[in-house]
């Protein structure tokens, strides 16, 4: 493998090249997927985890692209006749695509440009003493000589004129020095368009209609928010966004670049003109689009881990299990349309009931809610939170009698994305017959059960775990979240003999088809006794069966290892220790004093490998191979219908309904979710919201902030004291009497300002 490959990947990714090595040969070489890995292979990795596994698979791809893009460069340029040694060099010196592209980016075959013309017309000497001469302009026209396509001298100048300017903008050390100078020294600047009023909402952008920050600043992942802002506030005519750097330091580093000479030139005046031409209509839009696009890409990469980490929070969040729901998908119009489920998903009923007014169809709900929930044995009602949902609660808790008496627990449940499911190909393959909104109130009664089992069968954006979704890489958006989506199923592992095909999708070394397979093979077959019985089924080859069958867990079959995330590849390891003792498997599993006998075992550890042996003896210790822990529900202050009656200061039951790098937003039972601001998440300094909260996490929170018009409402978990800010104490020399205030003195435009360099740039282009 190739060194420079590891060399790269071990720095970005911070292991040891040993480690990216090994890593990068399961991956590339031996085709094995990440869960596989990072499960099973650990002696192999050095115990790296599934994050640190998919960054060197990230940064791998990343190194190939680029090396590709630089091959693909060097081979243009050489059939070009332009690659001298030093142009090579520079190509070769790249560490980034975008470094790659901005050296190229002056030979991508282009449209004919009026430097072209201007060279076919005979005018590149005359553009070549524009550079070298310290002969004055008089002297160069007095020698001009006219010809059919030039026919004045003023002609002449000017084709040399685009001939230098395109020259100067085709320098790479201008280029690449200038952006170095909008980097370090540059200003992302925007302010509000005259007919933003026009655009509605305009105003919850009102934080950037005077805005200005180092670019430098916006890299920050705790940024990335406000350049997703300024970007859809762009896109949606509200504002003007730019990048302006001091003009005459842009075109002084370009003379000393470029024109270092001149000084010395008998033209100066004409080629300074070029200079600015240059700088204003290419070198100025080009780096300000490739540091827009650079932020961009920082953002994007910021934005997707936040989300990522929300993703797998929810999905591993706490499950009910087993236990019969009735789910509800409140409606007003066309009535609320209630489900009941057993315990493994199947819909046993649906109906509707009618809440919209007090009366007989009020009655008549009650009635029959009453007789579903005797007759079916409901222990748990989950209903939508959407429009409508607290309503419903509210009159489930205070009309249903076995709800009232405890007897059976109602819940408000996140709806995000269950209509997307309800209207999509799996749920219409499920229940052709149904209505989308019942299919809805079946998703929502089955995520109560097993949210894992039920949110893979959506698609990971309409979810709902992030800010700007839509704003970022899509491409890299999916490939991400459906890479959490896969962690996490493996993470938790399937019962073989109830998991539908979507959830079995997502194990190691399977997809669509196959997972299809093995659905079809139990539904004739029956249920599997053992793992042995998948390499049975149509397409399951033995790669698959290495990758996948860790993963897969049979309950109540031929052998208990089976239930266990024990891999077939160590059973028979653990087969013949017991043999050799003479216990059986299941008094392995079963007894504790042969199972510390075991876990002592250091010839077998040895044998093993000490990763993987810690992981054996830990799920062998385990009750339950789920890792996750049981559901709790929240419990909101009843009293609480709308925004309106939210009051200051008081403290509320809320849960994290999702979390950016500036804070977390809470759910506190209204409509409106409040943020909790990264400053206010605890009585010490946060630097990452994440460290400290989760989503799906109970909290108590205190209200700051109720601002009624834009529906906003702001939270902090800080005790009184700490929150409360520090009042400023002014000195005694700085008191004035009253009414002896000089008057404001009107601040100048400073010319310098981002405000007046952008103004100044767009008016000049």
């Amino acid at each position: 493998m190739e060194s420079n490959l590891i060399q790269f990947c071990s720095a970005k990714a911070k292991v040891s090249p040993h480690q990216a090595e090994a890593t990068l040969k399961l991956l590339m070489t031996e085709e094995c997927t990440v869960p596989f890995i990072s499960r099973y292979r650990k002696e192999a990795t050095g115990n790296l985890n599934e994050i640190q596994i998919r960054d060197l698979e990230k940064y791998s791809s990343e190194f190939l692209d680029r090396e590709k893009r630089r091959s693909f460069v060097l081979s243009a340029l050489e059939k070009q006749g332009v690659l001298t040694p030093e142009l090579k060099a520079s190509v070769n010196q790249c560490e980034t695509v975008a470094q790659i592209e901005t050296l190229y980016e002056p030979y991508k075959a282009k449209r004919k440009t009026k430097a072209a013309i201007a060279r076919e017309s005979g005018l590149g000497e005359l553009a070549d003493k524009l550079l070298a001469s310290a002969e004055p302009l008089s002297t160069l026209e007095s020698s001009f000589t006219a010809t059919e396509k030039v026919k004045t001298f003023a002609e002449a100048l000017e084709g040399a004129k685009d001939i230098v300017i395109e020259k100067i903008s085709q320098i790479p050390e201008v280029r690449s020095s200038l952006r170095t100078l909008y980097e370090t020294k540059g200003k992302i600047v925007s302010e509000k368009k005259k007919d933003a009023d026009k655009v509605k909402d305009a105003n919850k952008f009102k934080d950037y209609f005077e805005f200005s920050a180092p670019l430098s600043s916006l890299k920050s992942p705790k940024a990335s928010h406000r350049f997703h802002a300024l970007v859809r506030a762009k896109n949606q005519n509200v504002l003007k966004v730019g990048i302006g750097v001091e003009e005459t330091e842009a075109l002084g580093l370009i003379t000393a670049k470029a024109v270092p000479n001149l000084s010395e030139l008998g033209s100066k005046e004409v080629v300074s003109a070029c200079i600015e031409t240059a700088y204003r209509k290419s070198l100025h839009p080009a780096v300000e689009k490739e540091c827009m696009s650079e932020l961009k890409r920082t953002a994007d990469e910021a934005a997707i881990s936040v989300f990522c980490v929300n993703l797998k929070n929810l999905l591993l969040s706490p499950y009910l299990g087993s236990k019969v729901v009735m789910g509800i998908d409140p409606g007003i119009r066309t009535g609320c349309k209630v489900v009941v489920v057993d315990g493994t998903g199947k819909l046993l009923c649906d109906f509707v009931i009618q809440l919209k007014e007090e009366g007989p169809k009020r009655e008549e709900a009650v009635q029959a809610v009453s007789k579903f929930i005797e007759v079916l044995n409901v222990e748990y009602i989950a209903i939508g939170s959407g429009t409508f949902g607290r309503e419903t609660l509210e009159f489930i808790e205070a009309s249903i009698p076995e709800v009232k008496e405890g007897k059976v627990k109602a819940t408000l449940i996140s709806e995000s994305g269950a209509s997307v499911y309800s209207a999509s190909e799996a749920a219409i393959e499920e229940f052709p017959d149904k209505d989308v909104t019942v299919r809805g109130a079946v998703s929502i009664a089955r995520r109560f059960q097993d949210p894992l089992s039920e949110l893979v069968k959506i698609d990971p954006k309409a979810i709902g775990v992030g800010q700007y979704q839509h704003d970022v890489n899509q491409t890299k958006l999916h490939q991400s979240l459906n890479s959490v989506v896969e962690d996490c199923v493996n993470y938790v592992g399937v019962d073989l003999n109830t998991a539908s095909y979507h959830v079995l999708s997502r194990i190691s070394g399977m997809g669509p088809t196959l997972s299809k397979h093995v659905v079809e093979f139990r539904d004739k077959n029956g249920r599997f006794k053992n793992r042995k019985e998948l390499l049975g089924v149509s397409r399951f080859s033995d790669k698959v069966f290495e990758q996948a069958a860790g993963f897969l867990r049979i309950y109540n079959g031929d052998n208990p290892l089976d239930a266990t995330f024990v891999h077939p590849e160590n059973m028979p390891r653990i087969e013949k220790w017991c043999a050799a003792k003479a216990v059986s498997v299941q008094d392995l599993v079963g007894k504790q004093e042969i199972l510390d006998n075991f876990a002592k075992d250091t010839e077998l550890q040895s044998e093993i490998g000490k990763h993987t042996f810690k992981d054996i003896v830990d799920c062998l210790k385990a009750p339950s191979q789920d890792p996750r822990t049981h559901f709790k529900s929240t419990e909101f202050d009843k009293s609480l219908k709308t925004l309106e009656d939210v009051k200051v200061g008081s403290w509320y039951t809320g849960a994290i309904q999702n979390i950016t790098h500036f804070g977390a937003f809470v759910d506190i039972g209204i409509k409106e979710s409040g943020l909790v601001h990264v400053s206010q998440l605890a009585d010490r300094f946060v630097e990452d919201p994440l460290k400290v909260v989760k989503v799906g996490q109970e909290v108590k929170v205190r209200v700051l902030e109720v601002d009624l018009p834009r529906k906003r409402l702001s939270l902090t978990c800080r005790k009184e004291e700490s929150a409360r800010p520090k009042k400023k104490t002014k000195k005694a020399s700085n008191k004035r009497p009253p009414n002896r205030r000089p008057p404001k003195k009107e601040k100048p435009i400073n010319p310098h300002s981002p405000f007046a360099i952008l103004q100044t740039l767009k008016t000049k282009r």
